[in-house]
């Protein structure tokens, strides 16, 4: 049985929501199979629009102005509850303020609820909103009284980033912002280039991820810029994960770009969680590019035989083809991905066949206590933004 309380201050969660606030693709349209314990992005908008007429004795309500927008970069909430105490930690912004609050907003999201703001690394895609969004955050923090929202961060910031193109041309990604901007917008800064316990240990923050499987190399052409001196820099050592623990499910692994390799943060993670299954790994894969894609068939190959997750959910920066070579090789697990969607609750929970998910932008998945997982076989998707998810215990269905 899995201690209580581990060893890096970790203590196990009676339910986990996440909510993927932004990510880099959308889809309102594709079906949803029979059985599949998920409300669509637009079902799960209604229930909370009033009806602004009646036909026919149908409620009618306008929800198509109201979808979450996506962009380039990822942003997820996670809120964990044990016993009588709520913790919640947002996991990156993304580039573009006026898009996370956009979805914020159109996802009923409570920004005073936010007491922990964790940036997985210093890429703009990740960080480029944090000015804005943690001014949002303490503001609304501070009209329900509360304090101003910890924000953290990796201590070695660069000032700039950029790829090397084969064509000789360097792209830039914009400057990070810098500590004092953080500090100004409201935000308490905590430096970490540990792994550390958040919120009283509802979740752990990783330090540097070790490089072990053979052919994660790193980001090829990736460069560091630090005043005018600039210097290859393909492995992103400030990279971090976040992990937390549900009694009786395991332990989730939410990744960002996973330039280290998303099996190289899952092997992380069971260092710190070496008894416990690995539920669900949420986050960018980072299948995408020439070079890159070269290391879909051993990244697909040890993810089955090394972390066994029970869900995967491919978020940015993967490629169809990497989406596709996990959909073959994982089928016995769901492939979830990107944002949207709404899981049943624990007592409808045992009337599911199958746990096929959708996840997009405003997406939430609910984690709950249940027994530990068996062997079953579910079908894989890619997965939509807009609703609210409840992860439902794992039960065997046809794989399609």
């Amino acid at each position: 049985m899995a201690q209580e309380l581990r060893a890096c201050g970790i203590v196990p969660l009676d339910s986990l929501e996440v909510m993927v606030v932004v990510d880099n693709e959308t889809d309102t349209l594709s079906s949803v199979d029979d059985g599949v314990p998920q409300i669509p992005e637009v079902v799960h908008l209604a229930a909370r629009t009033p009806t602004e007429r009646t036909y026919a004795g149908h409620q009618c309500k306008t929800v198509f102005d109201q979808l979450c927008c996506g962009c380039h970069g990822l942003s997820v909430l996670l809120t964990g509850r044990r016993a009588d105490r709520t913790h919640s930690l947002l996991f990156d912004v993304g580039p573009y303020p006026e898009i996370w609050l956009d979805n914020a907003r159109r996802l009923g999201i409570d920004l005073a609820s936010i007491e922990h703001i964790f940036l997985s690394h210093w890429h703009f895609d990740h960080s480029g909103g944090f000015p804005q969004v943690i001014a949002a955050i303490g503001a609304a923090r501070a009209a329900a009284g509360l304090g101003q929202p910890v924000v953290d961060l990796h201590p070695n910031r660069p000032d700039q980033r950029g790829i090397l193109l084969p064509n000789g041309v360097m792209t830039m990604l914009p400057p990070d912002p810098t500590f004092e901007a953080i500090a100004q917008a409201g935000g308490e800064i905590i430096k970490h280039g540990e792994s550390h316990a958040i919120c009283g240990g509802f979740f752990l923050g990783s330090g540097a991820i070790d490089r072990v499987t053979e052919y994660e190399t790193g980001l090829a052409g990736h460069h560091t810029f630090r005043g005018e001196a600039g210097e290859p820099d393909p492995l992103i050592m400030d990279e971090r994960f976040v992990a937390a623990w549900v009694r009786g499910r395991g332990v989730s692994v939410f990744s960002a770009c996973s330039h280290a390799g998303i099996v190289n943060a899952c092997l992380g993670a069971k260092t710190h969680f070496p008894d416990l299954p690995v539920d669900i790994v949420l986050g960018g894969y980072h299948l995408a590019g020439k070079v890159i894609e070269r290391r879909i068939e051993a990244t697909v190959r040890d993810l089955e035989a090394r972390i066994a997750p029970r869900l995967v959910a491919p978020g940015p920066l993967h490629r169809l083809a990497g989406q596709g070579a996990l959909g073959q090789c994982l089928c016995p697990r769901p492939l979830c991905s990107k944002r949207g969607g709404h899981f049943v609750s624990p007592e409808r929970a045992s009337r599911l066949a199958a746990a096929r998910l959708r996840c997009t932008w405003g997406q939430a998945f609910r984690k709950t206590r249940c027994q530990p997982h068996s062997t079953g076989t579910v079908r894989r998707d890619s997965p939509k933004r807009g609703g609210d998810i409840r992860d439902a215990p794992h039960h065997p269905a046809s794989c399609n």
